[in-house]
């Protein structure tokens, strides 16, 4: 039987093994969503933000223990992995506190009639795609908001996060979700494409790579489902020339390795005055070259492992290649020997648009540092992408700074921070990057009949 396999990044041990569905379970998953739909749509909207402040609960007391698990399973650092599970629970907190008054009917102007009422209606039979870098947060970020405007849920995650996966669904349920209202399934791609196409499931959300949005588009679009798609991104990180060039480079490479860069909003690409440029270059590499990489469990870490060894080879061969094609390489680049996905982080400059490097997505602790000799130029540079997920600029004249980030082609621009996400925010990009946003009340938006009811004056 096929199975889902999880092996521990930092040692190459397979640590548990999950059976995949059968086609006639795959059938029987689609029923139970199906007919679970009609009782839950019909659930009290504050019985149903009480339920989800006990998953938020759950959350906050278990934090410790669902980091440990993520940090074996993906490789994330305790510390960042515990941060995660926390943030996830403050989702499903933000939606227990706000989601009531989100789905309140709104009355509009009545425009010559008796009464003209939009209501926020749930649709029904929902699958998620998930994928491994963030295992708990962006499962949350789709399940919060559907769950609470009365969807069901059918959550497909990433073949190396089953056992995640499988303790976020035991905490639902136990927090008073019913079983087959958030379902849980080990599933393969064409399993998936099978549960889109089927005309009891209504719509499909989907956070991973260019590739598989494309895929999961293409079949929503051929059965007319409504789609998500949280994707890859690129994101220009822009310093200003009166920003605190030390200061600022710290705060960007702190950033950069953050979950050894495997975050779509990561800032890959840092755009620096060439006047700056050897300064920050060599705070940025000096941060890299020091960082503590090791075992996620243990105290001090800052790097882990990639999440497996093909996903490490395959940005130790982007680097490689960047280097090959001219770019310079200031430190780090190579796989660590040993057991495990280790790499040491790297630093490139150079890079110019006939480079591979110049275009794609490095996903792995790896910053490409580019000069320019003007504001003009670096915005240039930070809109010469497919991708458009979200970008920072970077000054102490924030009025300047907030004109230079208002010329970013992105979905979320920020201004003196960079990938802040909280649960009121919305997310999302554009181009490349993906359509749709998530969390806040655009979250609670994506998936629901904004339905009208019009009354005529008798």
């Amino acid at each position: 039987m096929a199975t889902y396999t999880t092996t521990n990044p930092t040692t190459g041990a397979i640590e548990r093994e999950f059976p995949k569905l059968d086609e006639a379970e795959v059938q029987d998953v689609l029923h139970r969503s199906d007919a679970a739909f009609p009782g839950w749509r019909s659930t009290a909207v504050r019985e149903r933000a009480e339920i989800l402040t006990r998953v938020a609960d759950a959350y906050a007391d278990r934090k410790e223990e669902l980091g440990r698990l993520i940090a074996t399973e993906m490789g994330k650092p305790l510390r960042e992995a515990i941060g995660e599970a926390e943030l996830a629970g403050e989702i499903y907190r933000w939606y227990a506190e706000h989601g009531p008054d989100l789905l309140e009917p709104e009355a509009l102007d009545p425009q010559g009639a008796e009464e003209s009422l939009v209501t926020t209606e749930p649709v029904g039979p929902l699958v998620g795609v998930m994928p491994w870098n963030y295992p708990y947060y962006q499962v949350a970020r789709f399940a919060a908001p559907n769950l609470m405007a009365g969807n069901t849920v059918i959550l497909k995650h990433a073949e190396i996060c089953a056992a995640s996966a499988q303790v976020m669904e035991e905490i639902l349920h136990a927090a008073g979700v019913p079983e087959d209202v958030y379902i849980n399934v080990f599933a393969g791609h064409e399993q998936v494409a099978t549960m889109i196409a089927d005309p009891r499931v209504h719509g499909v959300s989907l956070t991973g790579s260019e590739r598989a949005g494309v895929a999961v588009a293409e079949t929503a679009g051929k059965n007319l489902k409504k789609a998500v798609l949280e994707l890859g991104g690129s994101d220009a990180f822009i310093l200003l020339e009166d920003a605190d060039v030390e200061r600022v480079a710290r705060t960007a490479a702190k950033a950069r390795l953050s979950n050894a860069g495997q975050a779509c909003n990561s800032p890959k690409r840092m755009i620096v005055l060439n006047s700056q440029l050897e300064d920050f270059v060599a705070t940025v590499t000096s941060v890299f070259s020091e960082a503590t990489i090791g075992d996620p469990l243990e105290k001090g870490v800052r790097v882990g492992p990639l999440s497996s060894v093909k996903a490490r080879d395959t940005v130790v061969e982007q680097v490689k290649r960047a280097v090959e094609q001219g770019a310079t390489l200031h430190t780090g680049g190579e796989a660590l020997e040993g057991d495990g996905a280790f790499m040491r982080p790297a630093v490139l400059t150079g890079i110019t648009p006939e480079m591979d490097a110049y275009s794609e997505e490095i996903f792995g602790p790896v910053a490409m540092v580019y000069g320019v000799d003007s504001e003009e130029e670096a915005v240039q540079l930070a809109n010469d992408v497919g991708f458009g997920l979200s970008g920072s600029v970077w000054g102490n004249d924030v009025g300047r700074a907030q004109a230079v980030a208002d010329r970013l082609a992105v979905g979320m621009a920020y201004v003196n921070e960079h990938g802040t996400t909280l649960p009121g925010l919305p997310f999302g990009g554009v181009k490349r990057s993906g359509f749709g946003r998530e969390l806040g009340r655009w979250g609670v938006g994506e998936f629901v009949n904004t339905r009208l009811r019009r009354t005529a004056r008798s």
